[in-house]
């Protein structure tokens, strides 16, 4: 734990967390046109829920930023290049196939998936590309 940057993680968390935010608010028309409320089981939501959706996010993404650092120094990971295939791998080897399983599983429409996995895509090769690079 010591080899990693913890400054890295903060600013790979709030990285993350800014591309999110820009990239659901340049795709919020079309998160909502591919049915994010049928998602949701068309469940209004609640006012008092959004003064603590950024700060859970922002908490989601330190702890993000942390396991891939700790990936980073586990695997030793030292180039951009190697970031990137790190990100890249985990991008496929979870959220793809989460996101998967719930367009078979859970009838998620497909397009509402695919917005997320770009998301998750951006998210993972950021944070992976920043905790590596400035080890």
């Amino acid at each position: 734990m010591s080899e990693i940057n913890f400054w890295s993680v903060g600013l790979a968390a709030v990285a993350g967390f800014v591309a999110a935010f820009g990239y659901y608010a340049a795709l919020g028309g079309q998160l909502v046109a591919v049915g994010s409320a049928a998602v949701r089981g068309g469940a209004a939501v609640d006012d008092r829920q959004a003064a603590w959706v950024p700060i859970f996010e922002l908490i989601k993404h330190l702890l993000l930023a942390a396991v891939v650092a700790g990936l980073v120094v586990a695997i030793d990971i030292a180039t951009w290049s190697d970031a990137l295939v790190l990100g890249l791998a985990l991008w496929v080897g979870f959220p793809v196939v989460l996101l998967a399983g719930s367009v078979v599983h859970e009838k998620v429409p497909w397009r509402l998936a695919a917005i997320h996995a770009g998301d998750w895509f951006a998210k993972l090769l950021i944070v992976a590309l920043i905790v590596a690079v400035w080890r």
